[in-house]
């Protein structure tokens, strides 16, 4: 991590080092989802083969996205176990062809396996590994990012995709996310790896409830002093309260990663790239009126 000594998530002088490549968050990012699977809660199924991956992935760019997320694996609560051997031949041609269409975009690995991390990177080059477990569900995967030096995204999960919306309970919501983290990073500090970016999980082991109050109290994560990702696009805690279904939620999402950006949030992980690029660059001008 790059001068990540501060209490502020409004520093401007805070980067990770992807290969060769300076990631700056002197704004807020835009992570394009690109879902290669065939029941993803949202998109499942559009973005099977190489023709309709490669357009997803130049409307990704084109719209302005600073990084594109590869997910192999639905893990929507409920979903269905896929084996690494399936879950590897779905993400090897998707990053083979962008790699070669695009070879400067930043791409970001949605595995909690860490045999699938290290085959990717060794095949491909440096990405940004993102593990929905937070390392708990592959006790390898602490030592694979230490091996590979690939920034790591940390995400808070309580149990697995299969179990984790059986009501999940705590007794003090943010302390538990945050001491979980606490140790995490610790253990991960422990094998050398600096380049780490904590995600709350929004929906991962939450309840409704649970996930407003987390996006209400988003600033008290500053304390852990690590880049913030947030990752709303069209969940059901959106269209659960206000009613419709993910069709509809793109006006929620946006309004929900506008607080998210007011919360300290680095980075924004969502479906509508535009939609999100634009909410960053209104958010980036109010700002800066009040300097």
């Amino acid at each position: 991590m790059q001068n990540y000594k501060t209490n502020s998530f409004n520093s401007d002088n805070l980067s990770i080092k992807c290969g060769d490549k300076l990631i700056n968050f002197d704004k807020p990012l835009v992570m394009g989802i690109l879902n290669l699977t065939p029941d993803s809660f949202f998109d499942g199924g559009q973005y099977i083969n190489t023709d309709s991956i490669l357009k997803r992935a130049k409307q990704i760019v084109s719209e302005g996205a600073d990084i594109i997320d590869l997910g192999a694996y639905s893990t929507r609560p409920g979903a269905v176990l896929v084996q690494p051997k399936e879950e590897l031949a779905r993400m090897i041609p998707a990053v083979e062809c962008i790699r070669k269409e695009f070879p400067e975009a930043t791409l970001s690995i949605d595995t909690f396996r860490a045999d699938i991390a290290a085959e990717i990177v060794n095949q491909f080059g440096a990405c940004i590994v993102n593990d929905i477990s937070g390392g708990t569900m592959d006790n390898q995967m602490f030592a694979t990012i230490a091996e590979l030096q690939v920034p790591y995204i940390m995400m808070h999960i309580k149990g697995t995709p299969q179990t984790m919306q059986n009501n999940p309970t705590y007794e003090n919501l943010m302390r538990e996310m945050i001491d979980f983290f606490r140790v995490r990073i610790e253990k991960l500090n422990k094998y050398g790896v600096k380049d780490v970016i904590l995600d709350p999980g929004f929906g991962f082991g939450k309840t409704l409830d649970h996930n407003y109050e987390i996006l209400g109290k988003l600033p008290e994560f500053k304390d852990l002093d690590l880049p913030l990702l947030i990752g709303l696009s069209r969940k059901s805690m959106i269209y659960r309260f206000l009613g419709g279904d993910p069709t509809t939620s793109l006006n929620g999402t946006t309004a929900l990663n506008m607080m998210a950006l007011d919360g300290g949030a680095h980075i924004l992980r969502v479906h509508d790239v535009k939609e999100a690029v634009e909410c960053v660059s209104l958010h980036t001008k109010i700002k800066a009126s009040l300097k």
